[in-house]
């Protein structure tokens, strides 16, 4: 059974910083896809970021990018989000991700992902 359990957000002011982890069991080196998403209240769920576990490879929203560093502590199988730059706009509720399916491409969309974490709120205040 995968478990996706995360930890961190909470509340800043504009242009503070906060760090996401989303500690992942079990956690397949060869073929693994992890990514952030986030859901603001009366709206759709909105990639942020993924990174494919075996090389490493990452993507981001336009909305992120230079803001935002997904990575991936292997030792604690652990994926992590840090947030700088942050902006009242980016106050949502901040899901993990997983998939195990081999892809060419890393995934972007909610539908490509089988497994989620609890989420965590992240609000910035301006």
């Amino acid at each position: 059974q995968v478990q996706l359990v995360q930890s961190g957000g909470g509340s800043v002011q504009a242009g503070g910083s906060l760090r996401l982890s989303c500690a992942a069991s079990p956690y397949d080196y060869s073929n693994m896809y992890m990514g952030w998403f986030r859901q603001a209240p009366g709206k759709e769920r909105e990639w942020v970021a993924a990174v494919c576990i075996a090389d490493g490879r990452t993507n981001y929203a336009d909305s992120v990018k230079g803001r935002f560093t997904i990575s991936q502590d292997n030792a604690r199988n652990t994926l992590l989000l840090h947030m700088s730059s942050l902006k009242p706009e980016d106050t949502a509720m901040y899901y993990c991700a997983a998939d195990f399916r081999a892809r060419r491409l890393i995934p972007t969309a909610p539908t490509d992902y089988n497994y989620w974490g609890q989420g965590t709120q992240v609000t910035v205040s301006s």
